[in-house]
């Protein structure tokens, strides 16, 4: 998403424009002038998706394009509030690039950890240690890579990964079978996804599948996603029912759900 327009001479602050890559249509909506992607479709009413990208509003074949307008008008403090928050994100997105180096951080269930290239554990079956070093007289995470001194960004950034997609099974498993028993219900395959828009999915014949970033992020944030794709195998949509059925594990899911879409991950590339 492009950045706000530009400011001019006794011009304190242009108005904020946000412009779709696919945009076909456009409206003053709220101050902002918003460039957005117009589909129509299948559903029943006109429904509006803020995403990296900007907006994507959809409407049935049979909505008058003077209806779309009216709704668009109707909502559009809510519509570039959301425009705002999700460039604010990407912003956040861009400026979390991991330099794959050593001494670079990432984050591991919350926590910063520091990568270490560390070639006495070049020949590990392991391939990385987590260690707890202690350097200027304070305790920090360290991730001790066995790579040269010299390894590439490449092979630091496929090590890295890795070794948080081990852990990242061991943690899933582990949380998986803590929820199992208290909703009654039973899973029969973990995949690790590395989907673009999911954090998760459950199948009907029990397979769960878990997006392997997830292990960068605080465990109740974890236990949440697990505990609301567990609960899809008793409930196969996101009816009432369903939320009551997550709310008997996870209390605070809300704003746990809330924190998932707040928090930038880091850049991978």
């Amino acid at each position: 998403m492009p950045s706000d327009a530009a400011r001019g001479p006794g011009n304190a602050l242009a108005p904020a424009t946000f412009q779709h890559p696919r945009a076909n249509r456009q409206a003053q909506l709220s101050g902002a002038l918003v460039a957005y992607e117009f589909r129509r479709s299948k559903r029943r009413t006109i429904g509006f998706a803020v995403g990296p990208d900007g907006l994507v509003v959809s409407a049935p074949k049979w909505v008058a394009l003077r209806e779309v307008d009216a709704a668009l008008r109707e909502r559009s403090a809510w519509v570039v509030k959301k425009l705002g928050q999700a460039r604010e994100r990407q912003h956040r997105l861009d400026s979390n690039r991991i330099e794959w180096k050593d001494g670079a951080t990432l984050p591991f269930l919350g926590n910063s950890v520091m990568i270490v290239l560390d070639p006495r554990h070049v020949f590990s079956e392991a391939g990385a240690v987590l260690h707890t070093d202690v350097g200027a007289g304070a305790a920090r995470l360290a991730l001790h890579i066995g790579l040269p001194l010299n390894a590439t960004p490449a092979q630091i950034r496929d090590a890295a990964q890795a070794w948080l997609m081990r852990q990242a099974r061991r943690i899933f498993l582990e949380r998986l079978n803590h929820f199992t028993p208290l909703l009654g219900v039973q899973w029969h395959r973990l995949s690790l996804s590395s989907a673009g828009t999911r954090w998760g999915s459950a199948s009907a014949n029990g397979s769960i599948r878990l997006h392997w970033r997830l292990i960068h992020f605080r465990q109740p944030i974890i236990d949440y996603v697990v505990a609301h794709e567990l609960s899809h195998l008793r409930v196969m949509n996101h009816s009432p029912r369903f939320w009551d059925t997550v709310r008997t594990v996870v209390p605070d899911y809300a704003e746990l759900r809330g924190q998932l879409k707040d928090e930038a991950l880091p850049r991978w590339d």
